[in-house]
């Protein structure tokens, strides 16, 4: 444990709810995903041949000429033309994870950042305006300015937020709205 100014103070234990060890990486992967894929929009589009300007007269006459029917300089098979089967523009890639599978997978990532001993305790974080020099000096003395960085916080707290903001390997949030995700992408937890 460390105080807010980055001195250590004693050791303390994690509680044994949360921290109890287990780390289930299948349920882990499964989370993150799932928080990536609906992040997608599904928005790739592309024209059919109905759709695509132009195309409308027939190239040549149908008989005569030697050459291949052709009803369109606009069909798939010519250059210009439309996409056979393209995506529609309306694809939902979201999926459902179910909720104690979630609160499984957090855990784990807990528990994965403590066995690392990435996990650090500040006793509190209570800034009276918000100050990004006085979080990354806290950072500095406990020699992660360097890495990704998550800090969780009891509640919202406006200040942290606003202090970290303008570091680019920082994020706030409260305890309760962080996710899988989040504590993977992070080196280091300070709570």
């Amino acid at each position: 444990a460390f105080t807010a100014l980055g001195t250590p103070r004693d050791k303390v234990s994690l509680p044994q709810a949360t921290f109890d060890g287990t780390v289930n990486v299948p349920v882990m992967q499964q989370a993150v995903k799932a928080m990536l894929a609906n992040q997608r929009q599904g928005t790739a589009y592309t024209k059919t041949r109905g759709l695509v300007v132009g195309g409308n007269q027939k190239p040549w006459k149908q008989k005569g000429t030697g050459r291949a029917r052709q009803g369109s300089t606009r069909a798939p098979n010519w250059p210009g033309g439309g996409t056979v089967f393209g995506p529609h523009g309306d694809r939902n890639y979201s999926q459902t994870v179910p909720k104690q599978v979630r609160q499984l997978a957090r855990k784990s990532a807990l528990n994965a950042r403590a066995r690392e001993n990435a996990v650090v305790v500040i006793d509190r974080f209570a800034y009276d305006a918000p100050k990004t020099s006085q979080l990354h000096q806290l950072l500095a003395r406990l020699g992660v300015a360097a890495q990704n960085v998550l800090v969780l916080t009891d509640g919202v707290k406006p200040n942290v937020y606003l202090s970290s903001r303008n570091l680019p390997k920082v994020q706030v949030l409260p305890y309760s709205d962080a996710s899988t995700y989040d504590l993977l992408w992070s080196d280091i937890v300070l709570v």
